[in-house]
């Protein structure tokens, strides 16, 4: 399978690195991230272990996370699909960018060249995403990558002890290209 997926406008998918790493931890350091995370991403240290992780999962097959950066090699996010689900054909989509990214359109491309690459790459046929029903950007980076709202999951999510309902997404192989924005 590729590792590397040319997006539109200049953006690139590629496999993390562990020179990414002080990216990753700014990235991280940012109040919107910093509970998107398992275990807190608050060092170089963390930040390599975060990177390591994700190559742990490319490897065994069950998760493919890009760095989605800009013509230069400046890291404006991250895009990926996992846990994937062989026997089904699943994979679950994920994205986040920087701060400097954000409103850019870069989740939407990078959502969009993923998926794409996730249908004829990973040889998956439905793939899944959701969102906290308060966060109308992440609605709208799913809605552009040509996932339709399929319904709603209550009280899903928990952050700060504050339960959030959440809102899913599919799309599927078969379903048309969405139109580049």
């Amino acid at each position: 399978m590729r590792d590397r997926v040319d997006a539109s406008a200049g953006l690139v998918l590629r496999r993390w690195k562990a020179e990414d790493a002080w990216a990753v931890m700014t990235a991280f350091a940012d109040p919107l991230m910093r509970g998107q995370s398992v275990e807190p991403v608050d060092s170089a240290q963390a930040a390599a272990r975060w990177i390591t992780a994700r190559g742990e999962q490319w490897a065994a097959d069950s998760a493919y996370s890009f760095a989605v950066v800009d013509g230069g090699g400046l890291v404006l996010g991250q895009v990926c699909v996992g846990p994937v689900d062989r026997r089904h054909a699943t994979g679950w989509v994920s994205y986040w960018t920087t701060a400097t990214a954000r409103g850019r359109g870069v989740a939407s491309r990078a959502c969009r060249a993923a998926a794409r690459w996730a249908f004829d790459e990973a040889e998956l046929f439905r793939l899944e995403l959701g969102h906290r029903v308060n966060n109308p950007a992440s609605c709208a980076v799913a809605r552009a990558a040509g996932f339709a709202v399929e319904g709603q999951q209550r009280q899903k999510l928990e952050y700060d002890g504050v339960r959030f309902d959440v809102e899913l997404h599919a799309r599927l192989a078969t379903d048309p290209e969405p139109f580049p924005t």
